[in-house]
């Protein structure tokens, strides 16, 4: 069984489409852990209720974070890791022992770095008139939206179309495209990256 880590620091759409897709048989994985920043993510519901653990991070710096989740992390057996709304950088030793990726809801390099995430992201596509947005999944690195991209999916942005409307177009893409690396992923089609 391929075992994943989702961390995530907010609603938890993502994870929710990671779960659903497992229970319906559609992807051949586990979450192993859920891991949040933020004590009220609903991220956090999502994993209980479908029985899955979940763990809050109780450090503070970056560097803290990192050897908390190092310790955390051994007690399973992650093949990788998946940054699912998750908003705090990923230090070192993570990086240097895990494979992570992460989905983010611009096309990178446009619209990404440290703020540029959910809304922020949409409000400043829309604000710059672009034609296109989408989601690019990609290897994370010690910088914010800077890791190797995997792959992107872009959507058409309509002349009326408001920061919400990109936000539904491109959720509803982050999950299929998201999926689909994931199956790459455990059926060999994507090699570990460190």
């Amino acid at each position: 069984m391929y075992n994943l880590a989702v961390f995530a620091s907010g609603n938890g759409t993502t994870l929710q489409s990671i779960i659903d897709n497992i229970e319906s048989k559609n992807l051949e994985a586990k979450i192993s852990i859920v891991i949040s920043d933020n004590p009220n993510a609903y991220a956090l519901e999502r994993a209980k209720k479908a029985g899955i653990p979940t763990y809050i991070i109780n450090s503070t710096s970056p560097e803290d974070i990192d050897n908390e989740l190092s310790i955390l992390l051994k007690k399973y057996p992650i093949d990788l890791i998946v940054l699912a709304g998750y908003l705090k950088l990923i230090k070192d030793k993570l990086i240097n022992e895990y494979t992570i990726i992460n989905t983010h809801p611009s096309l990178l390099p446009k619209y990404g770095g440290k703020g540029m995430h959910g809304m922020n992201v949409h409000k400043a596509v829309i604000d710059a008139k672009e034609k296109q947005s989408g989601v690019t999944v990609h290897f994370v690195n010690e910088k914010y939206d800077e890791g190797t991209i995997i792959c992107q999916t872009k959507v058409d942005i309509l002349p009326e179309d408001t920061a919400e409307d990109l936000s539904a177009k491109v959720q509803a893409a982050e999950k299929i495209q998201l999926i689909e690396v994931l199956k790459d992923f455990i059926d060999g089609k994507i090699t570990l990256y460190k």
